[in-house]
């Protein structure tokens, strides 16, 4: 098989989360740990970092990986899902895994693939594992595809474990309450691994502490370790730029956009802490570097990007109620005449909390992703009218686009999300 053919088999082969949702989740570790003892355990062959939550953990990761390439280190980076190319997924230095090592990848697993049945996720981490271990990465930087406990990403032991926040996402799979989901997403911590919790909720902290104790894992809350001040600002191209300093005095100017990014930025800044420890040499110019290059460094996309200006077109990934919510934060510091909600969702979550945070004075183009997963566009405006939000549906997301297209004056801003599978099919 060529790439294409290798990658229409996986689709075609395996059960994916992406398309048909929990039916694709094959819950357990024991699908991963056979696989990667098919291949001689690449897990345990390279340094890593293991990143969890509900938000912020892409750029969590993607910052930590800017920053140790920055400072020298052959740095992998792990992440999922991916917007156009499945490669996003695995990088190295920033650059993505070679069409011909996933096909030979793949090629050599096929047997493997045919005895253990995996899920499309299962084989991906495994193929990401491999590739770090082949490569002798000084360090990788995994994040959790959903949830933690049950991941297939957990069978690695990392020197050190992320936690960015708990909201409330995946509930069919993870449970209805912060408390079951953070249960879920504790499930990384591993015995004697310091762990650091981005989280500041006091309840929730408790509990990450109660599982620290239990694992014997020195915690860090970076709630306590510092405070962060952050100043952001819209330029004319809808980025919203963001200066940073601590209450130790140092300062940064980052490149991803988004006044999320600050709770992110003091994640970040503890879990570096924790890698000096471990004897990486991160220094403050690493730091400034990296952070103003997290984009060109990793190649990270659809956190509040920057498609167009007149009319201004901008698009993020945020999806659940927190996600959401920051997104709208952001839109009110953007400067504009009249606001498009390009908008598709998923149909198997509650969006309603999501749909009572909208701008209720836009105007609407409820869409649809090419994916089974997918809320029919007109079901979605349909419950979106119950909120207030009005607007036309289209079936494609290209074609809700296009129309804001038609609307728009050049003062005006489109915005275009609800889910990450609606950004990938426009970036």
């Amino acid at each position: 098989m060529n790439y294409q053919e290798t990658i229409d088999f996986l689709y075609a082969r395996l059960p994916m989360f992406t398309r048909v949702g929990a039916a694709a989740i094959k819950k357990g570790l024991d699908n991963t740990l056979a696989f990667c003892k098919s291949l001689d355990d690449p897990q345990n062959k390279f340094r890593s970092v293991h990143v969890g939550g509900t938000n912020g953990k892409g750029s969590t990761s993607h910052m930590l990986a800017a920053i140790l390439q920055t400072a020298g280190y052959k740095t992998g980076l792990y992440t999922s899902p991916h917007l156009k190319d499945f490669r996003e997924r695995i990088r190295i230095n920033g650059e993505m895994i070679q069409q011909n090592e996933v096909v030979d990848f793949v090629e050599k697993s096929l047997s493997t693939i045919e005895s253990i049945e995996p899920s499309f996720f299962e084989v991906t981490v495994a193929l990401a594992f491999d590739h770090f271990a082949k490569h002798q990465v000084d360090i990788a930087i995994i994040e959790v595809g959903l949830g933690g406990r049950l991941d297939s990403t957990n069978v690695i032991t990392p020197l050190l474990s992320v936690i960015t926040n708990i909201g409330y996402d995946h509930m069919n799979l993870l449970g209805n309450t912060l408390a079951e989901i953070a249960s879920e997403k504790a499930g990384i911590i591993k015995p004697g691994v310091p762990v650091v919790i981005g989280e500041n909720r006091k309840d929730l902290i408790s509990l990450f502490q109660a599982k620290a104790k239990e694992t014997s894992s020195d915690i860090v809350i970076t709630a306590n370790e510092r405070q962060m001040d952050g100043k952001w600002t819209a330029n004319e191209y809808g980025d919203i730029v963001l200066e940073t300093s601590t209450s130790d005095g140092q300062s940064f100017t980052m490149d991803l956009s988004g006044s999320y990014q600050l709770n992110n930025l003091s994640t970040v800044l503890s879990s570096v802490d924790q890698l000096r420890k471990f004897g990486f040499d991160i220094t403050t110019d690493h730091l400034k570097k990296a952070l103003s290059n997290v984009k060109e460094l990793t190649g990270l996309a659809g956190r509040w990007q920057t498609l167009q200006k007149h009319p201004l077109i901008i698009c993020d990934t945020g999806h659940n109620e927190d996600g959401i919510r920051e997104v709208v934060k952001n839109i009110q510091a953007v400067p504009y005449h009249k606001l498009h909600m390009v908008i598709g969702m998923v149909k198997d979550k509650d969006i309603s909390k999501v749909l009572t945070l909208l701008p209720k004075d836009a105007i609407y183009y409820f869409c649809q992703p090419q994916l089974e997963r997918a809320k029919p566009a007109i079901e979605l405006a349909d419950e979106a009218r119950n909120f207030g939000l009005t607007g036309d549906a289209f079936p494609t997301v290209s074609e809700a686009l296009n129309a804001a297209k038609q609307e728009a004056l050049a003062e005006d801003l489109i915005f275009i999300g609800g889910s990450t599978f609606v950004v990938a099919e426009i970036v």
